[in-house]
């Protein structure tokens, strides 16, 4: 591909912005006019209109944008819409509040000639003038958001949910992102650092909002949707992280009542634990191995999606896995459940139905049952959101 042939589309967008949207298209077209001087490509302002009524369409039309109407509402439907009706090869997003300069897209632009996939701003390595982000947000939400991501994916990027940023169609088309919300933005940063693309970071200038109105933003309800969002696609930490820790608890407190027998009190923890206790741990060994599943049923999912690569133990796990073999494992748990209540139910009859004091045992041989069971369907499961595949990892290639 000719550089000359390579073009840019700046994609803003837009939902009553009268107050700004003439401005941000004509820094967009300035932006575009050095990109050309520098890089000699073609560019374009596309203001995606998520219905405005203040005639904002007309405006930014009259200052050289062209404006795509979104029929569905929300900050990502604006913006995919927006890179879908793009001809360009490399995507420029940023927000229609003066809050960004177009012109500081110039480097990011350069970082996907360069290779990047995509191209984050980053406002605390930039600058944030005053009054531009709230005090919580500054200093609370937006580095919690951050830090959070970083921990929980294990990337370095500093400002996840910076509003301009960059990025070729090929990442876009790569990430099939969905969200039609603001965790757009969350849901473009996971999916780059889940896939591996190679997202790069440049500093940029956040500038206090130039519309007369309160923005759509709402730091909390968004910033609440930002976290489930980074948990959504987090399987280890939503499922198999709480599935490890039931399980701990569970096995070990059930192995201690079981140790001990008949009805003894069992100390554990700085605590004199009963046979009500068997129940509690039961509990918690049924939902471990339920949240364990979840958390495989998660990251096949993303295997088959294409937005999680295969890796690791899981993907050792799921590379050898077969409907045969979760039905067979699970039969013989049910089994190996059905015969110890068995052996419990013939020492009762061998007693002449005298006192049975084998509840601890009852309730072991219960939980064993359910877990085969669930072991058991699992596989169905499995097979499904495999394509209806007896092989499991054959969707992902693992």
């Amino acid at each position: 591909m000719k550089m000359s042939t390579i073009s840019v589309a700046f994609v803003l967008p837009c939902l009553n912005e009268a107050e700004t949207i003439e401005w941000c298209v004509l820094r967009a077209k300035e932006a575009i006019g050095l990109i050309e001087e520098r890089f000699g490509l073609t560019g374009e302002v596309i203001v995606a209109d998520n219905g405005s009524t203040d005639g904002s369409q007309a405006l930014a039309e009259a200052a050289g944008a062209r404006v795509v109407p979104i029929a569905t509402r929300g900050y990502g439907a604006a913006l995919m819409g927006g890179f879908r009706a793009a001809k360009a090869d490399y995507l420029v997003m940023g927000d229609s509040d003066c809050s960004y300069d177009f012109v500081e897209a110039l480097p990011m632009v350069e970082k996907l000639l360069q290779g990047a996939d995509v191209c984050m701003g980053n406002r605390f390595k930039g600058g944030i003038k005053p009054g531009a982000m709230p005090w919580k947000n500054r200093y609370i939400g937006n580095p919690a958001l951050s830090g959070i991501l970083r921990l929980l994916y294990r990337t370095d990027i500093g400002d996840a949910h910076c509003g301009i940023r960059a990025l070729s169609r090929d990442a876009f088309e790569r990430m099939k992102l969905s969200s039609t919300g603001m965790e757009f933005a969350s849901e473009m940063v996971l999916k780059s650092v889940l896939m591996r693309l190679n997202v790069a970071e440049v500093p940029v200038t956040l500038s206090p909002d130039g519309r007369g109105r309160p923005p759509h933003l709402n730091p909390w309800r968004d910033g609440l949707r930002h976290l489930i969002y980074m948990f959504l696609l987090s399987p280890t930490w939503l499922f198999l992280a709480p599935a490890a820790a039931l399980a701990l608890f569970g096995v070990t407190v059930m192995a201690a009542l079981l140790s001990a027998g008949g009805s003894e009190l069992v100390s554990f923890a700085g605590l004199r634990l009963g046979t009500h206790w068997a129940v509690v741990a039961s509990g918690a060994v049924v939902l471990s191995v339920q949240l364990a599943l979840m958390g495989i049923y998660a990251t096949l999912y993303g295997y088959r999606e294409g937005y999680r690569r295969p890796e690791g133990l899981m993907a050792r796990l799921l590379g050898r896995s077969r409907l045969q073999y979760w039905l067979g494992a699970g039969l013989m748990t049910m089994g190996a459940g059905f015969a110890w209540a068995f052996a419990i139910t013939a020492g009762w009859v061998a007693s002449d139905f005298g006192q049975l004091n084998a509840m601890r045992g009852l309730i072991g041989a219960s939980t064993t049952t359910l877990v085969g069971a669930e072991l058991f369907f699992a596989g169905f499961m499995l097979s499904i959101i495999s394509g209806n595949r007896s092989r499991h990892a054959a969707v992902a290639a693992v």
